[in-house]
């Protein structure tokens, strides 16, 4: 059984996803961050940097006490090793995998909720922050548009853990200020992975649980205005 520690943000949808298309036993342990659940002393002892998702493995593969893991991509290569999935067994494979499950990391995830903030959230609108980084998105976008161009299906082959990290940060390319009819082969990606039976129920999942996600001036607060002293 495993503890998904959750809220329904892109970070928190790769590990549903994960877990929706294993076939894995999981439990939902909802972490509401617009409430600062993610302070609570229980939380911070499996993630202690605060921030969604987090697992408990409550059957590790070395027979000992619950382990533990946060950080998305993390928790993605420690279910994919566990259970043999959605990775590639093979020396070429696992390193493409892994360079594109490290790129979203690194740079599709950051950069996007960087968009997100300035465009949606920051009090003060300030242009050259939302220019910055609604044209970096699309940059990585096209990036991704490109390697698609060869006609694969999924970005590493077979579908995989570099799939179910992109995918959720393309949910809300609207919000991002991106056309997917200018990424014509991520647009098809897209697609195929948005209809995936899984998909369709680790999303609706979501919505059981978070029906309307509101940044008001308390959680602007919560999220938003955090420093060194947050974590002292």
């Amino acid at each position: 059984m495993i503890d998904l520690h959750y809220w329904t943000t892109p970070n928190g949808h790769k590990i549903a996803l994960f877990l929706e298309e294993s076939g894995v036993p999981y439990r939902i342990v909802p972490v509401n961050i617009g409430k600062g659940e993610q302070f609570t002393p229980s939380f911070l002892n499996i993630a202690p940097n605060n921030r969604i998702p987090a697992i408990v493995d409550h059957v590790p593969l070395d027979g000992g006490q619950p382990l533990s893991v946060f950080e998305s991509g993390a928790i993605l290569l420690y279910l994919a090793d566990k259970t043999h999935q959605f990775i590639p067994g093979d020396l070429r494979g696992r390193n493409e995998t892994l360079q594109w499950l490290f790129w979203q990391m690194g740079g599709l995830g950051p950069m996007a909720g960087q968009n997100h903030h300035f465009v949606q959230y920051a009090p003060v609108p300030i242009p050259y922050a939302q220019e910055r980084y609604v044209k970096e998105t699309a940059r990585l976008y096209g990036v991704l548009n490109k390697h698609l161009a060869d006609g694969r299906d999924y970005i590493a082959g077979d579908y995989s853990i570099a799939d179910m990290a992109s995918y959720p940060w393309i949910v809300p390319h609207v919000r991002q200020q991106q056309e997917l009819a200018d990424f014509p082969h991520l647009a098809r990606w897209f697609e195929r992975v948005g209809d995936r039976p899984a998909t369709k129920r680790a999303y609706a999942m979501a919505e059981r649980i978070n029906t309307a996600p509101v940044v008001d001036d308390e959680t602007r607060k919560l999220l938003f205005n955090q420093d060194a002293s947050t974590v002292r």
